[in-house]
């Protein structure tokens, strides 16, 4: 089994381009904080190349930049090639069949109102939620105690 799932910031602007047969691919790398911390306690991070088709490499390419969080689901991938200078290079990178966007619009310090998409490998949204400010208390006119019954819950 090959399966890789990540969250991490982006570490520069995506990278979109063509290929000749007319398909789009963006490269990105992601900085991903290990969970632990260094010897000198300060936390640690990997960076990790992916790359992603098609739509999904066109919305990251136009809706997210260095800094921003993603979450990327994929496969492990590598590759190699023959540099100019004769020597042989190894690739290895996340082969993303599908990016989350896990920055709401507006920036990453206010999550309030704000509407978190996603998109599988078609491209098309997956979820649309729209979050709602909380920093008020739903339940400050029932009181101290809130009745309920069996009849009143779902399951």
């Amino acid at each position: 089994m090959n399966r890789v799932e990540l969250v991490g910031r982006l570490t520069r602007d995506p990278e979109l381009r063509t290929v000749s047969s007319g398909v789009s691919v963006a490269t990105f790398t992601i900085a991903v904080n290990r969970a632990f911390s260094g010897q000198n306690g300060e936390r640690e991070a990997d960076f990790i190349n992916c790359r992603v088709w098609r739509n999904q490499a066109e919305n990251l390419a136009k809706f997210c930049h260095k800094g921003d969080q993603i979450g990327v689901e994929g496969s492990i991938r590598t590759s190699s090639y023959d540099a100019q200078d004769g020597t042989k290079r190894y690739v290895t990178e996340v082969q993303a069949d599908r990016i989350e966007f896990l920055t709401p619009k507006g920036g990453a310090s206010n999550f309030q109102n704000s509407n978190i998409g996603s998109s599988d490998i078609s491209g098309s949204p997956s979820s649309d939620i729209a979050t709602t400010d909380i920093s008020e208390d739903p339940f400050k006119d029932f009181g101290d105690e809130v009745a309920l019954s069996d009849d009143d819950l779902p399951f």
